[in-house]
């Protein structure tokens, strides 16, 4: 009776464990843009193009600091942006690995990259937003 019970446990276990190592990766995480798209070239375009966009508003939200900030703090800001870059280069490139080149790799990639975009202008949102409302 007690090895069924440790079997069904251990099971039990392995399927949890599974699904949330499935649903950990980027591309499948809940704020995901592509995530009902099934075809794989096709959620590459979509994560691809919503990397874009993400990038775009980073780059305008990067601007808008840039703007109000003292030469120092600029300095400040773009050796982090660089570090942060570097970041999030190496655990995209970490992420898509996974799939060892598979179809999914590419995919993997670009939501990654368009995750952490987001995540990066949410940040500085929060960081520095509060320079930008005093500025005007």
């Amino acid at each position: 009776m007690i090895t069924l019970v440790r079997s069904w446990l251990l099971l039990l276990t392995a399927f949890i464990c599974y699904d949330s190592i499935a649903r950990a990766q980027h591309m499948n995480s809940a704020g995901a843009p592509c995530r009902n798209v099934a075809v794989t070239i096709a959620m590459e375009n979509c994560f691809d193009k919503a990397y874009k966009a993400a990038d775009s508003g980073l780059n305008q939200t990067y601007s808008q600091i840039s703007k109000v900030l003292q030469p120092d703090d600029i300095e400040r800001l773009k050796a982090a942006q660089r570090l942060w870059i570097q970041f999030r280069d190496a655990t995209c490139t970490a992420e898509s690995n996974l799939y060892s080149g598979g179809t999914a790799s590419a995919p993997a990639y670009s939501a990654c990259l368009e995750e952490l975009t987001r995540q990066r202008t949410a940040d500085l949102k929060t960081i520095y937003g509060w320079v930008i409302a005093n500025s005007k």
